[in-house]
């Protein structure tokens, strides 16, 4: 009996134990299956206390992100040989596998090249003696619009600069070469670069290049490349240490529609660098917004709150459509560097004086501008909002005026910036102007365009060099000097006389008037020998340049 007992003890105990912990595992699974995502991401959070950080998207914000399906061998293989393909030295805005990319590319010898992306401050050197005597090889220089290809940041870390692509990937010379690009850190020696040794369609595999400081000056990033990749750079403070960034504030504004009594305005909150801005101006394209005024620079910090944007006045005879009038940006999204916006969106009030007879659209923008509060002198001469508040009563609805404040949560009475905005009808807004490209430039040959160079590159004593080809371009001392501290001024000059479309035989002429039949000799020499037709008429020299601006250039 004893034994019987014993014997049914071991069973007995697996049904008691045994029993429970499969049903609660059970129990458990249930629950995951049956558990609603959103749900599960909520519980997430809590344990691991981090917010997702969502990748922005174009307009509008709260549209979700495409899957696209596999690209074909055939459809990488387009992809890299477009990437690589001469573009005459022109920069080329194009979507590519569905990443918006901004590229250039060239064949360069054992003389060496640059290749730069138009108004984006990228550049990517090729020293002479990079590539063997008697081989040509292909480079291309991508900015990468892709925000989903930027690194995985923690809280700490700050975007400051975008990522860029020198191809082909994996390339090496037998010097190396030197990629410069922009970054808003306010400490350099914070700013730390990084490289993703993969090829663009590939996942990123980000990995730090040296120590914080090692590749960054006071706004910009330069490394000497051995192998061509992917970089970018990231904003690391020390420990115990604050770490900022500038921002930029741009204020776009568009119609809703043509015809509509409506105005919208958005607040890009930006990088402080050149190809921030124009990934927003792009994005901009498709729904007619122009840039309105210059851009304002932000105090941005990284141990602080949320982005505020507040509505304080609207001028008399217009209404928010929406119903709040303080609208926030995730800290996240502008420290990560994902180019976030907010917009309001205006209209004229029922019954006022103009809105049964809606203009065609609003226009003649006064400049934006961003003043900050810590000024008590700028507070003082501001006139109050009920002192503008009165004098707009008795305005008619074809002028608007609106007011904003914008600070980050916990700032507000320390650092505040007051965005005030005008608008009147004095043009029409019904289409926007049209987008013009350049003409295409008429590039010197390479051999040429390197003998002149090197000839009218040293300072000559009667002053004929550079800077007197500059002068009969029209440029005046300011701009002059401003050359003079570029790696080579006299490359400089020469492109951007290519970029007026300049001919052989008017530089021939421009040579001969600055007393240089040394250049004169070497462009005749070269036209001898491959000329074919007539000669193009010589234009005027510098009466038909007072026009140049060299910031369109630089």
């Amino acid at each position: 009996m004893c034994s019987h007992e014993s014997s049914l003890q071991p069973a007995q105990f697996l049904l008691l134990v045994g029993v429970p912990v499969a049903s609660a595992v059970l129990l458990a699974q249930c629950l995951r299956w049956r558990c609603p995502r959103r749900l599960l991401g909520a519980c997430w959070k809590l344990e691991s206390q981090e917010e997702p950080v969502s990748h922005p998207t174009p307009l509008p914000e709260n549209e979700s992100s495409r899957q696209f399906p596999p690209a074909t061998l055939q459809e990488v293989a387009a992809f890299y040989q477009e990437l690589h393909t001469p573009t005459q030295g022109q920069t080329v805005i194009r979507q590519l596998m569905h990443k918006l990319l901004v590229f250039s590319a060239r064949e360069v010898d054992h003389r060496g090249g640059c290749l730069m992306l138009q108004d984006t401050g990228i550049s990517l050197l090729i020293p002479p003696g990079a590539v063997s005597v008697g081989r040509q090889e292909r480079v291309s220089l991508i900015l990468v619009w892709d925000l989903s290809d930027a690194p995985s940041l923690s809280r700490a870390q700050g975007l400051v600069s975008p990522v860029v692509a020198c191809g082909p990937h994996g390339a090496s010379f037998l010097k190396p070469c030197t990629l410069t690009f922009k970054h808003c850190a306010q400490q350099p020696s914070h700013a730390r670069t990084y490289s993703s040794n993969t090829t663009l369609l590939d996942a990123k595999a980000w990995k730090p290049l040296g120590r914080p400081g090692d590749h960054t000056s006071r706004d910009e990033c330069r490394i000497l490349l051995s192998h061509f990749s992917l970089y970018t750079c990231v904003l690391e403070a020390p420990v115990g240490r604050e770490a900022r960034k500038w921002l930029q504030l741009a204020v776009f504004c568009s119609p809703l529609a043509p015809g509509q009594s409506h105005l919208q305005l958005r607040v890009y909150f930006l990088n402080n660098t050149p190809c921030a801005l124009q990934w927003a101006v792009t994005n901009e394209q498709p729904h007619g917004g122009r840039l309105r005024g210059p851009c304002q620079l932000f105090d941005f910090t990284g141990a602080q709150g949320d982005q505020c944007l507040k509505l304080k006045y609207i001028s008399e005879g217009w209404e928010n459509v929406d119903d709040s009038s303080c609208q926030l940006v995730p800290h996240l999204h502008i420290w990560h560097g994902k180019c976030p916006f907010r917009s309001f969106c205006f209209r004229r009030k029922a019954g006022s004086p103009g809105a049964s007879h809606p203009p065609a659209a609003l226009s003649s923008l006064l400049p934006v501008t961003l003043e900050p509060r810590s000024s008590s002198l700028s507070r003082a001469r501001r006139p109050s909002l009920k002192a503008s508040e009165n004098e707009d009563c008795s305005a008619l609805t074809n002028e608007i005026i609106v007011t904003m404040h914008t600070f980050q949560d916990g700032l507000e009475t320390k650092y505040m910036e007051i965005l005030r905005f005008q608008a009147s009808e004095e043009e029409s807004w019904t289409a926007p102007p049209p987008v013009t490209q350049p003409p295409p430039c008429n590039r010197l040959p390479p051999e040429l365009f390197e003998r002149l160079q090197m000839l009218l590159e040293p300072n000559s004593i009667t002053g004929n060099d550079w800077r007197r080809l500059a002068s009969h371009l029209g440029l005046c001392g300011m701009k002059i000097r401003f050359l003079s501290c570029q790696r080579s001024p006299a490359a400089a000059i020469l492109e951007l006389f290519e970029e007026q479309n300049g001919s052989l035989q008017e530089l021939h002429y421009l040579m001969t008037i600055m007393e240089r039949l040394d250049c004169a000799s070497v462009i005749q020499s070269y036209l001898s020998g491959t000329q074919s037709g007539s000669p193009v008429p010589v234009r005027g020299g510098a009466q038909e340049n007072q026009g140049l601006e060299l910031d369109e250039k630089f």
